[in-house]
């Protein structure tokens, strides 16, 4: 996702790769994001597991949908904060990875990511999205030792928070 701010990962070769989606497929690398999303989804520590295969829609190179003949898309979230401006802070942590798979659930469930014109709705408050890739930790594929590495979060989602 282009307007997504955070950490990026790209592997070198393809060992590298081929070591990091084993570890995809086995639980052991973790990816996090922090979304500020409309509405109230829950006190803070509300979390849920939302389970919506997602695919392609129809009409769109682009854009997908929960799709009961999608491929199998997890979200584990957690609500962190619930701000005045009717909007909340959420750490998603991805189970699988699915294009859009983010803002495809959030806006599945009701509560679209702040600023998302593609599953939601442009927003005065950012010019994008506002999702950040916050967190990878994962076991180096050479040094076999976990690895942590976290994205501060940028000041067009910060200020989102403080109005």
């Amino acid at each position: 996702d282009r307007d997504t701010s955070g950490i990026v990962l790209f592997a070198k070769n393809e060992y590298i790769q081929e070591c990091l989606v084993k570890q995809m497929k086995n639980d052991n690398f973790i990816k996090q994001y922090i979304a500020i999303c409309e509405g109230n989804i829950g006190e803070i520590g509300f979390s849920n597991i939302i389970n919506a295969p997602i695919a392609r829609k129809e009409s769109s190179i682009i854009e997908r949908c929960v799709d009961s003949t999608g491929d199998i898309a997890i979200t584990h979230f957690t609500v962190l904060d619930n701000f005045n401006n009717n909007t909340c802070k959420v750490l998603c942590t991805l189970k699988t990875g699915r294009t859009h798979q983010i803002r495809v659930h959030m806006s599945y469930i009701g509560h679209p990511i702040i600023g998302d014109t593609l599953y939601g709705s442009a927003s005065e408050l950012i010019n994008r999205q506002a999702l950040h890739s916050y967190k990878v930790c994962f076991i180096h594929p050479i040094y076999k030792k976990q690895v942590e590495y976290i994205a501060q979060i940028p000041q067009d989602i910060n200020n989102i928070i403080k109005k």
